[in-house]
């Protein structure tokens, strides 16, 4: 074995940054998806200074918050969804379509 190649380890290559799934989660539901750009911006400044251990970190953060603003949106359309057809079908939309002569 030549000397200076025993302990030399290979970096892995940059960590996904998850920034897509964060901008989507943003535009769905803010507040949280807000939590999840901020997470997922400091994943490549984390990896570029050698720290893997936190770049891993701050991508499961900002996977977790992008997770949570898109059950909370799917939740929150749906609720809306809902109220509106039952509007429509309870009798709201008689009221627009009767005629008061």
């Amino acid at each position: 074995m030549q000397p200076g190649y025993g302990n030399y380890q290979q970096q892995p290559g940059p960590p996904e940054n998850n920034m897509g799934m964060s901008v989507l989660a943003l535009l769905l539901f803010w507040p949280l998806g807000i939590m999840a750009i901020i997470n997922s911006s400091k994943v490549n400044g984390l990896a570029q200074s050698g720290d893997w251990a936190g770049a891993q970190n701050a991508l499961a953060e900002s996977k977790k918050w992008t997770k949570y603003a898109l059950i909370t949106a799917a939740v929150w359309y749906g609720v809306v969804l809902v109220c509106c057809i039952g509007w429509v079908v309870v009798g709201g939309a008689g009221a627009l379509f009767s005629s008061t002569s």
